[in-house]
Formats: structure tokens, C-alpha cells, sequence
């Protein structure tokens, strides 16, 4: 009985030190991974890329374009979305998520 118990107990440990070895190694991770990217925060008038999902079925394939015409942004909300605008001066009548946005240089 007492075997059981310090095998447990032992199984145990290892499950807590497995568990501290990789929440050190997520934050070493995250630590990196946010020292390389850099913040490029979207602004009202910048002309920006939306990207195109694929629910239409292109006959092109994966030759078929990801990125739609530029807009420019009309209003920015606080929950990371936009309102575009074409550059014909036409509004999009819902918003779009900041995460589907890319800047367009000229």
C-alpha cells in the first residue's frame, strides 16, 4: 500500500514540474514572439486591403486573388472593427474586423 502511495505521489511531482516546464516555455514563447512584431496600428483615411474568403468557388483555384481592391477606413470602433469605404465614395453597410485588414502602400 505504502508503494502505491509514493508512486503517486512521485507521478504527481513529475505532473507539476512537466506543468511549470511549460508554462516557463509558453512565456519564453510569447516573450520572443513579442520582442520581433511590430505594432502597426490602422488609422482613420488609411487605404487598406480586405481579405477574400473563400466561400465562393473560383474556377482560378489557388491562383485566385486573397486580397480585395484597397478602401479606406471610414470610422474605427473599440472592439477592433472598421467601417470602409471604396474609393468611389461608397460605404459597406457592416463593419469589417481589424484582423481581416492589411495595409495598402502605394
Amino acid at each position: 500500500m505504502e508503494a502505491v502511495l509514493l508512486v503517486e505521489i512521485e507521478i504527481d511531482e513529475r505532473r507539476l514540474r512537466a506543468a511549470n516546464h511549460v508554462r516557463a516555455y509558453q512565456r519564453k514563447m510569447a516573450r520572443a514572439f513579442k520582442k520581433r512584431v511590430k505594432p502597426r496600428p490602422l488609422k482613420i483615411g488609411d487605404l487598406v486591403l480586405r481579405v477574400i474568403r473563400g466561400l465562393i468557388r473560383d474556377p482560378r483555384g489557388k491562383f485566385r486573388p486573397s486580397w480585395s481592391e484597397p478602401y479606406f477606413i471610414r470610422e474605427l470602433t473599440s472592439e477592433r472593427s472598421a467601417w470602409l469605404m471604396d474609393l468611389d465614395g461608397n460605404q459597406f453597410l457592416e463593419p469589417t474586423n481589424v484582423d481581416q485588414l492589411k495595409r495598402y502602400y502605394v
